[in-house]
């Protein structure tokens, strides 16, 4: 009931008198296109966690980047930074953000947007990521990406929003699909068309997360081979993959597990047909020894040479 109140709050401002005409997607295939074109191939590599520092330094041969949670780093103390430092000396590093909220109806936080700008600028990355979602409604901070309704009101909050960031920072910008346990009631189009026509209108690349779509559609009744065909792949530009646990019958996307067999399936489905610069493995608890970790990136690695990815 709190989240839904929270998109209550976050959908309340009034929506304007002049309406557009229905939503469509022109001039965009383009633009996405020649963008891709001018992605770096990065291969396969994993999200930065502090415990696995001095062995990943070992190991940099068998890492083609490294994700960082940008929010780590927007007030970070010196020593942080000096760890940044150190990890952009061996890794390509592509930041990963949580809380730049593109689907608050109040607007960005011109603070954020701002200390966001000047990492990015000082990491110099070929792209940057965020949420399809929102982190900040009615002056409450949810603490985690949110899914919105797919309606067109939120597609025209997104897409004002990603506007407002792109003029801030001229980096690429790719977005993530995100996990949902609910199904809002006021949807007026499934996941994949909200998705295809905020990329569209935002002009920006997909963030796949492989394990946020198996989750969701399983938990829903859905087949996720069906949802992966439905979404644009051609916007695809990183994938995210990570394991979850079962619960009462349900799937839960908990980045505490190796990757699920279906989930590598997926992405080899997706590898296939997608213009994929990179895959990201990603482990939030339950850490494991860093080899293990490093056998599913060979695993990942593979796959992008089998479909030709990269060599």
């Amino acid at each position: 009931e709190f989240v839904r109140e929270l998109h209550r709050w976050n959908l309340r401002p009034a929506r304007p008198q002049n309406r557009r005409s229905p939503l469509k997607l022109v001039g965009r295939k383009t633009e996405i296109s020649n963008l891709l074109a001018n992605l770096p191939r990065l291969g396969a590599g994993l999200a930065y966690r502090e415990p696995f520092r001095d062995e990943l330094l070992q190991k940099q041969s068998e890492v083609d980047f490294v994700e960082i949670i940008g929010d780590h780093y927007l007030d970070a103390p010196p020593e942080r930074m000096d760890e940044l430092a150190l990890l952009g000396q061996h890794f390509t590093l592509v930041p990963h953000f949580t809380n730049l909220s593109l689907g608050s109806a109040d607007g960005l936080d011109p603070v954020y947007l701002e200390k966001a700008s000047a990492l990015i600028r000082r990491l110099n990355p070929p792209w940057w990521s965020e949420h399809i979602g929102f982190t900040r409604a009615g002056g409450v901070n949810v603490g985690h990406p949110t899914p919105l309704p797919f309606t067109k009101e939120a597609i025209e909050v997104m897409s004002k929003n990603i506007i407002t960031a792109r003029r801030a920072i001229a980096t690429p910008l790719i977005l993530e699909n995100v996990c949902s346990p609910l199904t809002w009631p006021d949807s007026e189009m499934d996941e994949a068309r909200f998705i295809t026509e905020v990329l569209g209108y935002g002009g920006c690349g997909l963030l796949l997360d492989l394990t946020n779509l198996h989750t969701h559609a399983t938990n829903q009744g859905q087949d996720p081979a069906k949802c992966l065909d439905q979404l644009p792949l051609d916007r695809v530009v990183q994938v995210h993959l990570s394991g979850g646990h079962e619960r009462g019958g349900r799937l839960i996307e908990s980045d505490a597990q190796p990757v699920a067999e279906a989930v590598w399936n997926l992405l080899d489905a997706a590898v296939a047909r997608a213009p994929v610069r990179c895959i990201c493995l990603e482990r939030d608890d339950n850490l494991p020894p860093l080899p293990e970790v490093l056998w599913e990136v060979e695993r990942a690695r593979a796959i992008g040479r089998q479909h030709r990815r990269w060599n």
